[in-house]
């Protein structure tokens, strides 16, 4: 199924590389800098904000629960039911994001009432020229006390001074655990592959939301910073998960075994063959064909799909070149 652009309103600028990518007038550019592709989750405490609509005026994600063997596979609706257990994001950084993190699965159960953590994962489509800053990680060790105080104080230039500045280009993958704080430079836009929460540990609120409570979720820096990583990473901890995936493949894992028990992506081009999943397609370059056992499906440039399991497995004819975003794997 094509799936048009959901942008639900955020606190940050941009969505001009996601309207040059589907194509003018296809996507909003004040404010819309998160497009969330064939999304069964919603915004933190909204009720339907962030959910796909499909043609028939469906939720996406009722539809995948009505049906969730014939969306998501007999494995998958085994262990997470009705739930594709991803959300896929394009993501355009029209400013530099807030210091934050996300919690781990056993944090959120514990605290915050989901099922679900964040983990994430990036894969870079679009830089400035000279490339992208991305901050991961604090370079040395820090204390609770020492982390609390700069949010307490938005000390700004500590938190930011504090993190690894990578530098990262189109092609570059970026996987990032919960706990790991983080912040995207501006200009860089990607697709980004989460757990499906909506639910961000801001350690830098100031001038970026409306209140500290919104830094929080509303459970109060002294809970939530607990589920910061304040360990150092050095550089041999950050080529673990910041590397480039560039190949011309026709298939090409991009995030590794590390991710796949939480989400799974793949660069494909004209000749891969693909195994029957749920998966959501963006379309980065050309054109093609996407042959199914239920009919072909035309694939352009700036295209987004969202494909059921029992759509069966798949070739590519053409000059395409796509991101195809997957579930956990799962086996019976």
């Amino acid at each position: 199924m094509w799936l048009p652009a959901n942008q639900p309103a955020q606190f940050y600028a941009g969505g001009g590389s996601i309207e040059a990518l589907r194509g003018a007038g296809k996507a909003r550019t004040d404010h819309g800098p998160e497009d969330w592709v064939g999304s069964t989750t919603t915004r933190y405490g909204m009720a339907t904000d962030g959910l796909t609509k499909l043609d028939n005026g469906q939720w996406l994600r009722d539809a995948v629960r009505g049906h969730p063997e014939n969306w998501l596979g007999k494995a998958h609706a085994a262990r997470f039911g009705g739930d594709p257990a991803v959300l896929v994001k394009l993501l355009d950084a029209g400013q530099r994001l807030p210091v934050h993190c996300h919690p781990s699965d056993a944090f959120a159960q514990k605290h915050m009432g989901s099922h679900f953590g964040k983990t994430e994962a990036w894969i870079i489509v679009g830089t400035p020229a000279d490339g992208g800053n991305v901050h991961i990680g604090f370079q040395e060790d820090l204390s609770e006390s020492t982390v609390a105080d700069w949010v307490a104080e938005q000390d700004t230039t500590a938190m930011l001074g504090a993190l690894n500045a990578v530098t990262v280009k189109p092609g570059d993958t970026v996987f990032v655990p919960a706990g790991l704080p983080h912040a995207i430079g501006a200009g860089v836009f990607i697709v980004e592959l989460q757990q499906p929460t909506d639910l961000s540990v801001t350690l830098e609120w100031k001038d970026f939301l409306d209140s500290e409570a919104g830094g929080h979720l509303g459970f109060g820096y002294d809970v939530v910073l607990d589920c910061v990583d304040r360990s150092a990473w050095d550089n041999d901890r950050l080529k673990q998960i910041v590397r480039h995936a560039e190949s011309e493949s026709p298939v090409t894992d991009l995030l590794g075994p590390d991710a796949a028990s939480f989400f799974r992506a793949q660069r494909i081009r004209g000749g891969a063959s693909l195994d029957a999943s749920f998966s959501i397609l963006v379309a980065l370059e050309g054109s093609g064909t996407i042959r199914t056992e239920n009919g072909d499906v035309a694939v352009n440039k700036g295209d987004t799909y969202v494909f059921p399991h029992a759509a069966g497995p798949a070739t590519v004819d053409g000059e395409l070149v796509a991101i195809r975003c997957l579930p956990p794997e799962v086996t019976l």
